[in-house]
Order: structure tokens, then sequence, then C-alpha cells
């Protein structure tokens, strides 16, 4: 039955200010029952902000409250609302949704969570420290894209710079190659313990969320008889088909 409207009745202005009053929600086309008190908890939340009261929402066709997101996990925050009980699979997901809602005590319990702590504490902080990071990614992927046409594969270089003494050898290594040295991608140098294989593995693995198929291996530049061996560049190569 259809929630009545409030210019034409009292009573939905008397029901949302009782928090054993039960709510029936559209969450992008996922449907929840609830109570107001379970969305008001906690009191500074999104939820709480928008049924605090009459509820400021529009209504779909049946009178469900809409919610005009995706609603895949919010099954996931209202569970925890009703009783602090975390979940156990697609955590990042969740900690989306509790962030766009703003309900801290699932944020920082979630933050807390092994599948999220490493990828918060540990890799990001990692990163931030890795300067150009996240513009070298859209480079890369820039790149890949302008040399895929008509091709399954397409091939960008990177070279990886560990240390400040790698960056006084790069302009010797860079002039070696054999590729246009203005594609080449230069990640580097940090000051942090990870390696070079774990700043490719996160190169990777963030073009991989991003939906595209990715490996990475060694490049080897010519070297001729007596030259320096510099192991700084690395071959990404994306495969679209």
């Amino acid at each position: 039955m259809s929630l009545p409207d409030s210019r034409t009745s009292e009573k939905p202005s008397s029901a949302a200010a009782s928090p054993s009053a039960v709510v029936q929600l559209n969450v992008g086309g996922h449907l929840f029952s609830t109570t107001l008190s379970t969305l008001r908890r906690p009191p500074d939340s999104k939820l709480a902000e928008l049924f605090g009261g009459q509820p400021r929402l529009r209504t779909d066709p049946q009178g469900r409250f809409f919610i005009d997101r995706d609603g895949s996990h919010f099954g996931s925050v209202l569970e925890f609302l009703r009783s602090e009980r975390l979940p156990t699979e697609n955590i990042q997901e969740v900690y989306k949704e509790a962030v766009h809602y703003n309900i801290k005590p699932l944020i920082k319990r979630l933050e807390e969570a092994p599948q999220l702590f490493g990828e918060l504490v540990g890799r990001q902080q990692f990163l931030s420290r890795v300067p150009h990071y996240k513009e070298n990614i859209e480079v890369l992927i820039r790149i890949a894209r302008a040399e895929a046409i008509a091709a399954r594969r397409s091939t960008v270089l990177v070279s990886v710079l560990r240390t400040e003494e790698d960056l006084g050898c790069h302009d010797n290594a860079i002039n070696r190659l054999e590729a246009d040295k203005e594609s080449v991608v230069t990640f580097g140098p940090w000051k942090a313990a990870p390696s070079v294989r774990d700043l490719l593995d996160c190169v990777k693995m963030d073009i991989e969320s991003r939906g595209y198929r990715v490996s990475v291996e060694p490049h080897v530049a010519e070297r001729s008889f007596l030259s320096k061996s510099y192991d700084f560049f690395y071959k990404l190569t994306f495969t679209w088909w």
C-alpha cells in the first residue's frame, strides 16, 4: 500500500516522528523494509539526516521512499545498523557505501578489517610517496588506447627509478632506447620500503581495476660491448580482445 502524501494527511508526519515506524525503501531498484530508529542510527549519518523528522525523499509508484543510488550493497549497510554485524564479502564496495552515507562506526570497523587495512594503511600510504603516481596511471591508459587502433595489443614502456642514484643514471639509460623516448612513463624515485616489484604490482592492480587486461614484463634495451646495464625499463602490454 502506498504511503499517504503529507499534503493530504497528517498521519505520515506523526508516523515519521515515531522511531518504531516501519519504512519501505527502494534503493536503486533494491527493496528494503526497516524502521526509522534503524535508519537514524548513528545520528550524524546521511540516512539520519534524510529520515530525521518528515523524510525528505521522493517516493516510487508504490509509495516506497526512493534513494537514487545502486542498492546492491545497501543490505550490508542496513544489517550493520540493525545488529552491528560486519559483512564478510564485498568489503571494499560496502566501505564505499558507508563513506557515502557517512556511517562513521561502520567506516572505522571496516578500515580495521584485514581486507582494507593493507590497502588503506599500507598500499595507499606507499603510493602517496611515489610522485605523480595517479597522473602516470592516466597517461599509461591514454597512450595504450591511442596505440590500440586495428591491433589486438598495445604496449607502453615505463621506467621505474627506485632511488636518487637511479635518477642520476636515467638519462644515459633512456638514450639507449630504440623506442620513442617521449612515450616512456617514469615512476619514482620514492622514499619508502616497497620495491620496484611492489610498485609494478600496484600499477597492474590499478589499471586492471579500471577494467583493462594488462601484463608486465622487463624490457631489455640494446646493449653494446662494455656498456652498463640498467634494469629500469618494463613493458606493459594491454590486450583488447
